[in-house]
């Protein structure tokens, strides 16, 4: 029978047409989608995944470049604007559709390519992150030596260099010609083998390198082979441990004399620089780098819930667990950096070290090396800690592709696909461990994953907040969680949050330089590449959309672009149960809407605030 609604007695009942639902399942009928073992697993394999080594290493050197307490304040701002409401809207579209970080765009197939452009940087990122996976093995196997390999200097490096067991009090000095120390040496060296440029060839790959990076892909095909239920269990240790070590080295970090003043230069915020715009766009781009959103990642993990699961208490525990880590790890640094200038004889903290590409490898073991008590015990617990970051940040990404591909060949078995991408970023990952591999390294970070990620959140955010609806997703919420989302959560998506990722590609653009590489600027050739690798991630957008246009049923251009904007008939939940009573949900909420004003200022209003 047909379903009749209630109207306004002056008026005929409207008769709406029984729902036909159309189920995509991912596997077919036969075949349902995995899910985690428990809801805890999930929690854990976010936390894995999220608070990592942008915490760690990355979080305490951007606050040092940005004025300690000055840059803290604006990253909590940011977090709470920004980094939250995303986080919590990428677990809802996973959960709600039970589809990878593509399929999800079922709400909007002509925003398709938004997943495509975020699965290509999420690629290119598993290339060349184990990597710094093989050196962070390596400084782990090196630091259960008798005396830590980079403590000392070496005859061949010249009188410029120093031991970093040593203090480094003709180290920080006005003079131009300032010494280097023996653990920069040896990262430089003896590790990467880094060549003065890449003019003539990025050289052969590191053998020893080889060896740790083909390691590190070995463990993380392991945790990936089964699928969601092993990297569920993996996240236990990959979440926990890292938190063992961090309490560990924040006893030894502040009891180091002069880690004091180093812990206050850190907390003490310099109201000035609020004022910098480069300080609000280093806060946005390592709250992204932080918490891992806008690569698929959430979407992704999220999609293995159940349907009903309380993804808002799960997105406050990970975003406040993220904070308080990355605060964690800049007292913990700070107090160190406080140590070597109480060493140094000096008060200017900002400049004990060098901030480059090469941070958590020269001025971390810099540190360790000045330990007078068993420094290899620190050392191997943080190399192990780094390690261990790493080990879950991969598993993440590789997760994520794997996830599409999986999608894409329902009949293939998990170990094949998880095989096939270790093998194939073993091979690319190649390139970075030779003598010029951190010049590309560098480069594809830019080009291939930190532009196109910027370019494609905006679209990502206009695409939930406006071309589906904040509202619509507002629904969803009630119906999946039974809970009404607050004006918070609503502006956020609506305004501030794309305003601000606006605001941050616009400030990229407009003071944009040729990027570098320690002084170093590429062929015009390479910035070439670059750009139209950037251009076929962002191109996804296109080439998706007029897909998107073209496979719409009949009808004129306009009629299918119109369609091309609207949710598939069968989004919303994969279970046929739950779908067919969505969809009755939102047929009875549509038909509300029919006695509402209809002009566009009353549209914008009503899509945030209705």
């Amino acid at each position: 029978m047909p379903n009749e609604i209630a109207t306004p007695a002056s008026q005929k009942p409207i008769v709406l047409p029984e729902i036909t639902i159309e189920v995509d399942v991912v596997g077919g009928d036969s075949k349902q989608r995995d899910t985690w073992t428990n809801d805890i697993e999930f929690l854990m394999s976010c936390i894995a995944l999220s608070v990592g080594l942008g915490n760690v290493w990355r979080f305490p050197f951007t606050a040092l470049e940005n004025g300690g307490g000055a840059f803290v304040i604006p990253y909590i701002i940011v977090l709470f604007l920004v980094g939250k409401p995303v986080y919590y809207m990428e677990m809802l579209l996973g959960q709600l559709s039970s589809r990878g970080s593509i399929k999800v765009f079922d709400f909007s197939p002509i925003m398709r390519g938004v997943g495509y452009g975020q699965v290509f940087g999420t690629a290119i990122v598993s290339t060349y992150y184990a990597t710094l996976m093989a050196l962070t093995l390596r400084y782990l196997i090196e630091s259960c030596y008798p005396t830590l390999p980079w403590s000392y200097c070496r005859e061949e490096w010249g009188d410029t260099c120093i031991d970093s067991k040593k203090n480094k009090t003709d180290v920080v000095t006005n003079d131009t010609n300032i010494k280097t120390t023996s653990a920069e040496f040896y990262f430089t060296k003896v590790i990467l083998r880094e060549k003065d440029s890449i003019d003539d060839g990025i050289g052969y790959p590191s053998w020893y390198l080889a060896l740790t990076l083909a390691v590190s892909w070995i463990i993380i095909t392991s945790i990936l082979i089964k699928g969601i239920k092993s990297s569920g269990k993996a996240s236990y240790v990959l979440a926990i441990f890292p938190y063992v070590v961090l309490f560990i080295l924040l006893i030894r970090s502040l009891t180091l004399p002069g880690a004091f003043d180093g812990v206050l230069y850190f907390l003490k915020p310099q109201w000035d620089k609020l004022l910098d715009p480069q300080v609000w766009y280093a806060a946005i781009t390592q709250v992204f780098f932080s918490l891992a959103i806008c690569f698929g990642n959430i979407i992704m993990y999220a999609s293995y819930n159940r349907f009903r699961h309380n993804i808002k208490r799960d997105c406050t525990i990970v975003t406040t667990l993220d904070t308080f880590t990355s605060l964690l790890s800049g007292i913990i640094i700070f107090g160190i950096l406080g140590n070597l200038a109480h060493e140094s004889n000096t008060t200017d903290i900002q400049n004990v070290v060098k901030s480059n590409t090469g941070l958590a490898f020269i001025s971390y073991p810099d540190a360790i090396a000045k330990f007078e008590f068993l420094p290899q015990v620190f050392s191997v617990l943080f190399f192990l800690m780094l390690f261990v970051l790493g080990i879950g940040s991969n598993v993440g990404m590789a997760s994520c592709v794997m996830t599409v591909l999986k999608d894409k060949f329902t009949n293939t078995q998990n170990w094949i696909i998880a095989v096939s991408i270790a093998i194939v970023c073993y091979g690319i990952g190649l390139i970075y461990i030779t003598p010029g591999g951190q010049y590309l390294l560098n480069f594809m970070d830019f080009f291939g994953a930190s532009f196109i990620a910027l370019v494609l959140a905006i679209f990502e955010l206009i695409a939930v907040g406006w071309i589906y609806g904040v509202k619509n997703l507002c629904r969803d919420i009630y119906f999946m969680l039974g809970i009404k989302t607050s004006i918070y959560y609503r502006v956020c998506w609506g305004i501030i949050t794309p305003a601000f990722m606006a605001a941050v590609l616009a400030y990229t653009l407009v003071n944009y330089t040729p990027l570098q590489y320690n002084g170093y600027t590429y062929q015009n050739g390479l910035y070439v590449f670059g750009w139209c690798l950037s251009a076929f991630g962002i191109g996804q957008l296109l080439f998706w959309g007029v897909g998107a246009i073209w496979s719409c049923p009949g009808g004129t251009i306009c009629e299918r672009i119109r369609k091309s904007f609207k949710p598939k008939a069968n989004w919303g939940p994969l279970d046929s149960v739950t779908l067919k009573e969505y969809q009755m949900f939102k047929t009875e909420d549509r038909s509300n809407e029919l006695f509402k004003k209809t002009g566009f200022w009353y549209k914008m209003y009503d899509n945030i605030f209705g």
